[in-house]
């Protein structure tokens, strides 16, 4: 009736604005000129750089968009860090906060442990300041500590 084919109809147009936004960001890359903030990447289709899994869980996502213009999407924090200490890439980082899901630039976030993240690595992004946080330098030099020593999470497989 009526009411299916507004449902389709909507359904429709949400389609075709999410295939014009990734277009966009498509294009940018294409170009060589990289997005002048973060991009949403497409949850449970995109993988990580790092290990390979899809992003299903937006509150511990993390992305770098490379000098080169290149855009990588991670589904740990753990993994952003842990690919950073593979490859020489200062590009710009951006971590989502675990409270409200938005997007902050490294300079803006700190890390809180959790219980459990999508690959075990066990921290979150929070917003500067937060008491109790530990810096991301300071997150950094604890994830690359640790997947040097024989206790890194398998690839491929998470902490749950």
């Amino acid at each position: 009736g009526r009411r299916g084919r507004a449902v389709v109809r909507r359904a429709l147009v949400a389609a075709a604005l999410a295939a014009a936004a990734a277009g966009f960001v498509a294009l940018f890359f294409f170009l060589g000129r990289p997005p002048s903030g973060p991009v949403e990447p497409a949850w449970d289709r995109t993988t990580c750089a790092h290990c390979r899994m899809h992003l299903s869980e937006p509150a511990f996502a993390a992305q770098l968009q490379s000098e080169s213009g290149e855009l990588l999407f991670f589904d740990d924090p753990g993994c952003l860090f842990s690919w950073r200490g593979e490859h020489d890439d200062p590009g710009r980082v951006f971590f989502r906060l675990a409270a409200d899901g938005g997007w902050r630039e490294e300079r803006e976030v700190a890390f809180v442990p959790v219980g459990e993240s999508p690959m075990g690595w066990g921290l979150a992004a929070v917003a500067a300041g937060t008491p109790g946080a530990i810096p991301a330098a300071e997150a950094a030099r604890r994830v690359l500590e640790r997947s040097r020593s024989a206790d890194e999470p398998a690839h491929g497989g998470a902490s749950r």
